[in-house]
C-alpha cells in the first residue's frame, strides 16, 4: 500500500459563467503521507475551498491529476465519486451539520446505514465513537440539546465512524468560542497520534493551524508555502507583524 493518501499534480480549477473563464487554482502540487496532519490558510478568494472540495470528491478539477487512496478520481463518474468519498473521507464542518429531528447516535450511524450496514450493527459502532468522544451518555439527545462543542464532538464521531482513512475539516471551530476551540483542535490531535489518521484541515486562524504538524498557504490559487508548521506560522506572523501591533507600539 502507498504511503500517500493524497497526490495531486498541476490541479487547475475553471469556472465558466457567460461565456467567461475564471481560474481559481492555477496548477497545485501536493502529497499528503498516511498519518500527516495538515492545515490549509489563506484569505477569502485564496481557492481553499475549491481545493477543499476538490479533495472531498465533492467536485473535480478543470485538469491535472488527484490519486485518493491510489484511485485516479479524475476519471469517476458522480456515482464512483460518492463510493470513493463514503469509504475514504469523513467531514467535519463548520456548521455541525446535524439531522435536528435525529438523535445522537442517529446522527452519527447515518453513514453506515446509508453505506447498507444494519441499524443495530451501526447503532453500536456509533455508541463505541461517542464513547471514544465522551458523549456516549448524551446518545439519546437530541441536537439543540446539546452545546455547540458537544456538537461538533458529535461530528467529529460521525465522520469517524466508517473508519476512514482521512477526515477533512472545513473551519471545524469557526462557531466555537476560544475554550471549546482548544478542546476540539486537542481532539483532533488525538486522533491524528493515536489513531493515525490523515487529518486536512482549513482554516484562516493561525493559531488553530498551530495544531497541524504540517501547513500549506495558498495566495490567488497558487501555493506560497508547504513545510512546517512552526516555521511556516512564524514567517506569517513576521509578515504581518504590522498589521497586528496596536498603534502605538508601531
Amino acid at each position: 500500500m502507498s504511503t500517500l493518501l493524497i497526490a495531486i499534480k498541476q490541479v487547475t480549477k475553471s469556472y465558466f459563467s457567460g461565456g467567461i473563464e475564471t481560474q481559481v487554482l492555477h496548477g497545485i502540487d501536493l502529497q499528503v503521507p498516511r498519518g500527516d496532519f495538515l492545515a490549509v490558510m489563506g484569505q477569502s478568494g485564496s481557492g481553499k475551498s475549491t481545493l477543499m472540495n476538490i479533495l472531498g470528491c465533492l467536485d473535480q478539477a478543470s485538469s491535472g491529476a488527484y490519486l485518493l487512496n491510489g484511485v485516479d478520481t479524475l476519471t469517476l463518474s458522480r456515482a464512483e465519486l460518492a463510493t470513493i468519498r463514503n469509504r475514504t473521507i469523513g467531514f467535519v464542518f463548520q456548521s455541525f451539520n446535524l439531522i435536528k429531528r435525529m438523535s445522537v447516535v442517529e446522527n452519527v450511524a447515518l453513514p453506515l446505514i446509508y453505506a447498507g450496514v444494519g441499524r443495530e450493527k451501526a447503532h453500536r459502532k456509533a455508541l463505541m465513537e461517542l464513547d471514544r468522544v465522551g458523549l456516549k451518555d448524551l446518545a439519546k439527545r437530541l441536537p439543540n440539546q446539546l452545546s455547540g462543542g458537544q456538537q461538533q464532538r458529535v461530528a467529529i464521531a460521525r465522520a469517524l465512524v466508517a473508519d476512514p482513512p482521512l477526515i477533512l475539516a472545513d473551519e471545524p471551530t469557526g462557531n466555537l468560542d476560544t475554550h471549546t476551540s482548544i478542546e476540539i483542535m486537542r481532539s483532533l490531535q488525538q486522533l491524528n497520534a493515536e489513531r493515525n489518521i490523515t487529518i486536512l484541515l482549513v482554516t484562516h486562524e493561525p493559531d488553530i493551524a498551530a495544531y497541524s504538524k504540517r501547513l500549506v498557504r495558498l495566495k490567488d490559487g497558487r501555493v506560497m508555502y508547504d513545510g512546517s508548521a512552526i516555521e511556516g506560522l512564524q514567517q506569517f506572523a513576521t509578515a504581518h507583524a504590522e498589521h497586528v501591533l496596536p498603534q502605538e507600539a508601531r
